[in-house]
């Protein structure tokens, strides 16, 4: 036997799914995390497969792993203190940033602390010009000088983000050796390894995240490495990454940046499969966890990307697929403010203590338990049994706030779930105002712990006609690890005409790029599937002071078609801004490409069609839309191809609880996705 294995760790829940490559049958499963003890969950979930499944340690031959040990680092501000070394005279490059208000509706909103503070960032003399060119040698004393204060200032590691060094970086490489030689147990990172980009704002930013997180990333995956050694998984793990691909656990320890969106990237792949298999071209998918709501666009199959995402106050400008993040998940903490205001979220329970309803100790209401007091989940234990449903902790813990907003348990609990529904609302809504969509034209497809329970609630709100929910929507971010492929990114700044002239060059700078594309995937990675190479640029009119990415095609490179390359940037910058300049010259900012090794993806085999007519297998007592009301509770091993169900009903299943309030119908299709259908 051979299984492939995929883990991803959410702030209450790891999910686990086990592939037999020989059946196709997949095996799910989720523990409680343990943020105290990172990666001691996926120890006790591989026990549990053993146990349920018969899955041992011996028969896994790929294993696929999403962590939130970065992202967690920096929203909790918990990395390593680092001092930042620039070039003379531009130390204050993270504190003027690019001098936005956070907030252009709020006057007195701040940007928030860099993680590296103003006390901490350090000049060297040393000057490297646009064109790469040396105007002043890296001075040694500035730089020694620079080091010993970053000792006396408690450094923990160095981060160099030196003028310029997108197209020269020798200055960095030297700074490096001479920090190595001079005290070399000190972390030192290269903005110019990292990620090369031309705007020194975005480089020093992104560099300073990747340094903040990297020790913390790289002792978390060594452990892992350790353990599953120790538990018998022979096989080196793998680790997703933020562009929805994966890697080497290995490479991770120092490619860390690339994994720290890894969970909610592979969240958004997975949605893309569930889509295909579906056959559904436009999908917005929403992804809701303990602690949050991811929101993305996937049209045919194939998520948008883009650079800038936030991870907590900060961006990071290496590609990742675009997810909003929506502080609004199952473990969201409901409050009542001074002024008699119902707030939910950003604050979660987490797994510890977790919602009320868990019994765990929590005694704060939250948006597990206001559906626990409406009679949604509570029918049964729920996460594969990790956890009992408390009805009466649950109905105390809503009960404190029920007060103050003069309304019953119940009441308190709808408004709970109502406020929740109403941030999405506003965040998907931005989002499709960015994107220029209409989100009545889009399935929603929901997912996640949470996702199920509320997306018909969110679906209507939005207008949205179809909301889908997969077979198993509670573990899918580790089946999109599962399916992910072997994916990187690279790129190299340009910063010439697009012209006949300059085709020589763009030619070999993207043969340089191809080059190391390929060393990447077969030297580090070890793949030997089939490999394809997607290349872009980023260009610009002659005068613009932004670039737009524009996909391009190899053969257009190779055939010096300039006229090709130029149409697309026109055609892309028509898409997007309604118009276009062909008689003006065009820019090359950078280059990109993208190495991607397909990875294997399951078959699942289609249902037979049922005729009969499913079951319920109780009748429960559910608070929805102001009033109780006795509906069906149907288990999901139930319902299976062919089948219809009437609204309002609640679908039990052991990783999640699926409510169906008036108006949707639903149809289970060949595959046994449920999709709910809203009455016009």
């Amino acid at each position: 036997m051979s299984y492939r294995i995929g883990v991803d760790i959410g702030g209450t829940f790891a999910d686990f799914c086990a592939l037999d490559e020989a059946t196709g049958r997949l095996a799910t499963l989720k523990v409680l995390s343990t943020p105290q003890q990172p990666g001691r969950e996926v120890i006790t979930g591989l026990k549990e497969l053993g146990t349920r499944f018969g899955i041992q340690p011996g028969d896994i031959g790929y294993f696929t792993h999403g962590t939130t040990v970065g992202i967690n680092s920096v929203i909790q501000r918990k990395g390593i203190r680092l001092c930042l070394f620039t070039t003379e005279n531009f130390i204050d490059v993270l504190e003027l940033a690019r001098l936005k208000m956070p907030d252009p509706y709020h006057l007195m909103s701040s940007r928030a602390e860099p993680l590296v503070t103003r006390d901490r960032v350090l000049a060297v003399r040393e000057r490297i010009l646009a064109d790469g060119r040396v105007e002043t040698p890296l001075d040694p004393a500035s730089l020694r000088q620079a080091l010993d204060q970053a000792m006396a200032l408690g450094a923990e590691g160095i981060v160099l983000a030196l003028l310029h060094s997108y197209r020269n970086p020798a200055h960095e490489r030297q700074a490096q050796k001479l920090i190595g030689q001079w005290a070399p147990a000190m972390p030192v990172f290269c903005s110019s390894d990292v990620w090369p980009i031309i705007r020194e704002y975005e480089r020093t930013a992104t560099a300073t995240i990747h340094g903040y997180v990297q020790p913390n990333v790289a002792r978390y995956l060594s452990a892992l490495q350790a353990a599953l050694k120790q538990a018998g998984v022979a096989v080196e793990p793998m680790v997703t990454k933020s562009n929805g691909g994966v890697m080497t656990a290995e490479l991770g320890k120092s490619a860390c940046l690339q994994m720290l969106l890894s969970g909610t990237a592979a969240g958004v792949i997975g949605a893309g499969f569930v889509a295909r298999q579906a056959g559904l071209d436009q999908v917005l998918s929403l992804d809701i966890g303990g602690t949050s709501a991811d929101v993305a666009i996937i049209v045919g199959g194939t998520p948008t990307y883009g650079t800038g995402e936030m991870v907590g106050d900060f961006p990071i400008y290496i590609p990742t697929v675009s997810v909003t993040s929506i502080g609004d998940g199952g473990g969201s903490i409901a409050a009542v403010s001074e002024f008699g205001v119902l707030t939910v979220g950003p604050e979660s329970a987490g797994s510890t203590p977790g919602p009320a309803c868990y019994g765990r100790g929590g005694t704060r209401p939250t948006m597990t338990d206001a559906f626990a007091v409406c009679g949604i989940i509570g029918h049964g234990n729920i996460g594969y049994d990790a956890v009992s449903v408390d009805i009466d902790k649950a109905r105390s813990a809503v009960g404190t706030i029920a007060g103050r907003l003069g309304r019953g348990p119940e009441q308190a609990a709808e408004a709970i779930i109502q406020v929740a529904v109403s941030g999405m609302y506003r965040e998907v809504g931005k989002l499709a105002s960015r994107q220029g969509i209409d989100p009545r034209d889009y399935t929603l497809l929901a997912f996640g712990g949470a996702g199920p329970m509320l997306g018909c609630f969110l679906a209507r709100e939005l207008g949205m006609g179809q909301v889908l929910i997969p077979t198993a929507p509670g573990v899918l971010s580790a089946l999109g690890g599962l399916v992910a492929d072997v994916k990187n990114d690279f790129i190299s700044t340009a910063y010439y005409p697009l012209s006949a002239a300059e085709l020589p060059r763009l030619k070999a700078d993207f043969d340089g790029l191809a080059r190391r594309a390929t060393a990447w995937i077969t030297k580090e990675q070890k793949f030997a599937g089939h490999t394809v190479l997607q290349p872009a640029a980023d260009m610009r009119y002659l005068g613009q002071s932004f670039e737009i990415e524009v996909p391009l095609q190899m053969e257009w490179i190779a055939g010096g078609d300039v006229e090709r390359i130029a149409a697309a940037f026109h055609a892309e910058h028509e898409r997007l801004y309604g118009h276009a300049a062909p008689s003006t010259p065009v820019h090359v900012v950078s280059l990109r490409l993208v190495v991607v090794g397909t990875s294997p993806q399951p078959n699942f085999p289609a249902q037979p069609r049922r005729s009969d007519m499913p079951t319920p297998a109780k009748q429960v007592e559910v608070y929805l839309d102001g009033a109780w009301r006795s509906v069906p509770l149907y288990r999901r091993a139930d319902v299976g191809h062919g089948h219809m169900l009437a609204s309002p009903c609640v679908v039990a299943q052991e990783d999640t609880t699926i409510c169906i309030p008036e108006g949707f119908t639903g149809a289970v299709d060949s595959y046994g996705n449920i999709l709910l259908s809203l009455a016009k």
